[in-house]
């Protein structure tokens, strides 16, 4: 993929943002979505320590960043702190394993490492709700922005689906295999084929990025890896089509069974 004229990522609009010191604390004390907090790298006072330490709490990601950046964002007096407001609620994913089982369900879940592309997020997104997943799993590093842009490329499904963010991919990992999930990586060097794995099962199925593919701990991790098969000798699929065939594998298998 030919990434010498990627765009710039925009900007978060004005009315996105929560800025200064005392501003974000009380929205963080009143339970407000946030997506990420910038915080100057220097930044010193009473008030620093309360913010990083309700951001840990809230697992809301902290960058340390310079003037030149918060300076970028607005032109306001940001007292070396600007949170940007997340457009979808983060869910914890205990409670959403627990949630889906309750109703019966078996799990179907996505875990996306590295994936930078809103679009491709927002794509996934939304063939994750066709296909009845029922949550996406995303790292607090490393991941596009769950922002307008990607809630418009999912055609609204990102707020139609589960979202946990957690601070390591590898817990999560754990998470789910103490409750009884198993975990798929798709791997283009892997013996199995899709279609040959069963998928009735409660599975959560790890997409790594185009240019890096999945994390090698993380496919360490991993109960089985697949590939999906090609016709034609080709680099690959765009990771948001390949997740839309797994998941609509996924989704067959399922149905045949369940009538």
């Amino acid at each position: 993929m030919n990434n010498r004229f990627k765009p710039s990522p925009p900007k978060p609009k004005q009315s996105s943002l929560i800025i200064g010191r005392q501003p974000i604390l009380e929205a963080m004390k009143a339970g407000k979505a946030i997506e990420r907090i910038f915080l100057l790298k220097s930044a010193t006072g009473d008030i620093i320590p309360q913010l990083r330490q309700l951001a840990t709490e809230q697992r809301i990601p902290v960058n340390l960043v310079p003037m030149e950046k918060l300076n970028s964002l607005t032109q306001a007096n940001h007292q070396g702190v600007v949170a940007v407001t997340a457009k979808v609620a983060y869910l914890d994913l205990q409670d959403v394993i627990s949630h889906v089982v309750d109703k019966g369900e078996t799990p179907l879940f996505l875990i996306l490492d590295g994936i930078t592309d809103v679009r491709n997020i927002g794509a996934i997104a939304r063939s994750a709700v066709c296909c009845g997943a029922q949550a996406i799993i995303i790292p607090d590093k490393g991941i596009a922005a769950l922002n307008e842009e990607a809630i418009k490329s999912s055609a609204g499904a990102l707020e139609k689906i589960a979202i946990c963010r957690v601070n390591s991919l590898l817990k999560a990992i754990d998470t789910l295999h103490l409750n009884g999930i198993k975990i798929m990586a798709s791997e283009m060097e892997a013996p199995r084929q899709l279609f040959d794995l069963p998928w009735l099962e409660p599975v959560a199925v790890i997409m790594g990025s185009e240019d890096k593919g999945v994390y090698p701990a993380l496919l360490k991790a991993a109960d089985e890896q697949f590939h999906i098969p090609m016709q034609n000798s080709f680099e690959s699929f765009n990771v948001s089509v390949a997740a839309g065939i797994i998941l609509y594998e996924a989704m067959k298998q399922r149905m045949k069974v369940g009538g």
